[in-house]
């Protein structure tokens, strides 16, 4: 399973790379925002400074509407880097240009899915992602999970090449369990991930071996 972060700061960017794990970034106008990167120059600055940090899958999202317009703002996402997903939201005229930029050679994510029949339209466009959000699922007290079993049981079903792409992961146990369902690809924080790192029986371990070994140099 590939494990992209979902932010726009750099800092944790280049800590999740260093980890050693990392196989993308998925961005959104709501996670630049937070990171103060406003108006279009710096935008694209931003996103070519994340370009240079990974080594490929840089989801960028359109903010476009409309299908020419996606089409044009995607194209010109698209030439910033090799490594550039264009990032498009479920929508009709969405799914229409998912289909001309996949026709163009221009990966896409297709974002905002909430049902398996949005990832299956996307899937049919021929979008390279479609990311079910299933943590904006539970919060409305649905199985966010199930979706994902259903996506999965969807694209074996009929050989789709298109990745599932779990994103709104709240913790850990989510991608455990994203994992276990067979999804291609999650999308967290860098909280979620590192949460990985830790148990209570390895931190209790390594200490045992610790203090063990101090006894044994005599220490």
């Amino acid at each position: 399973m590939k494990f992209f972060i979902d932010t726009a700061n750099l800092d944790q960017i280049k800590e999740a790379q260093d980890l050693g794990i990392l196989d993308g970034v998925t961005t959104n106008p709501s996670l630049m925002a937070k990171e103060g990167i406003t108006g279009d120059a710096n935008v694209i600055a931003h996103y070519k400074a994340i370009c240079a940090i990974v080594d490929d899958n840089v989801s960028a999202e359109v903010i476009s509407t409309t299908y020419e317009e996606i089409i044009k703002e995607g194209e010109a996402l698209a030439k910033l880097d090799p490594k550039i997903v264009v990032k498009v939201p479920m929508i009709k005229d969405g799914v229409k240009a998912i289909k001309y930029l996949t026709s163009k050679g221009i990966r896409t994510n297709c974002t905002l899915i909430f049902s398996p029949g949005q990832a299956l339209l996307a899937a049919k466009a021929g979008a390279s992602y479609v990311s079910p959000f299933l943590g904006r699922l539970d919060d409305i007290s649905t199985d966010g999970l199930q979706l994902i079993e259903d996506i999965r049981l969807i694209f074996d079903n009929y050989g789709y090449a298109t990745e599932i792409l779990a994103a709104s992961i709240r913790g850990p146990l989510h991608i455990v369990n994203c994992a276990k369902l067979g999804a291609d690809v999650i999308t967290a924080p860098l909280a979620a991930i590192t949460a990985l790192l830790k148990h209570p029986l390895t931190d209790s371990g390594l200490a045992t071996f610790l203090a063990d070994h101090a006894k044994a140099s005599g220490k």
